[in-house]
């Protein structure tokens, strides 16, 4: 089944004191149009032949020349020159200009008279009316889900700013510890240190003692051989001076 799209445009034309409301139910092979400026109203019921026809003289899909036409008289753009003129007998033509590759050229579309200009005119505000509830409805709601979102804002801010100051006085007390560890290592290589240099220093000393020991007993060791051999020259010679004498020849 060929679902309807509806819109409603409030139309600002230069040559009309007042506006026109142009209401559109759009299908994907044709649509049709009402028109009203609050008194009189007018319509346009563009069939599937017609729409056929239009697209064909400009070279366009069906579905891409009613897209355009959605988008000029579902919402008033800046560019294009709008006019809605007496087509004689009661008629009326809107039209619309736009612009392709360059060139401007104008769509136009003619209206009769409505058979019943009050219907199609509550018709209109009625639609205007259910849109606009619609629309205060979806924007109560929007207008709820925002403070909805600002209150969970807030809330993960505060929580985000907990969480740092929690990090904050971890980390300065993982810090504080860790000073004191560090200290405390320190304080012990120093102590270790110390011992090690205490431990060195009586090692040396140590050694020198006992290579002053040593040098003493060598020292003694070879006195007690030189008076030896003192002893043993001092006798070698008293024996070679009381050797006999022989008798002389006569």
């Amino acid at each position: 089944m060929d679902s309807a799209r509806h819109t409603c445009l409030k139309l600002q034309i230069t040559q009309n004191p007042e506006p026109i409301f142009i209401k559109g139910t759009w299908f994907s092979s044709h649509f049709n149009l009402s028109i009203t400026d609050g008194l009189n109203a007018w319509t346009c019921n563009a069939s599937e032949e017609e729409v056929n026809e239009r697209a064909s003289n400009w070279d366009q899909p069906i579905s891409e020349y009613i897209d355009m036409s959605e988008r000029y008289l579902g919402f008033q753009q800046p560019r294009s020159v709008y006019g809605f003129t007496d087509a004689g007998g009661g008629y009326k033509r809107l039209s619309w200009t736009f612009e392709k590759e360059g060139t401007k050229l104008e769509w136009r579309w003619k209206f009769k008279p409505a058979e019943n200009s009050k219907k199609i005119t509550a018709g209109i505000l009625d639609f205007l009316m259910d849109a606009n509830i619609r629309l205060s409805e979806e924007v109560v709601m929007k207008t709820r889900s925002n403070e909805k979102l600002k209150a969970e804002a807030e809330k993960c801010l505060a929580q985000n700013e907990k969480f740092q100051n929690e990090k904050a006085e971890f980390e300065t007390a993982i810090y504080t510890k860790f000073v004191g560890v560090l200290n405390s290592k320190k304080s012990k290589l120093r102590e270790l240190r110390d011992r090690l240099s205490n431990q060195e220093s009586t090692a040396n000393l140590q050694e020198d003692e006992e290579a002053s020991t040593d040098k003493t007993e060598t020292f003694d060791g070879d006195s007690e051989d030189e008076d030896s051999n003192m002893d043993v020259t001092s006798t070698s010679k008293d024996i070679a001076g009381n050797k006999p004498r022989g008798r002389k020849r006569k």
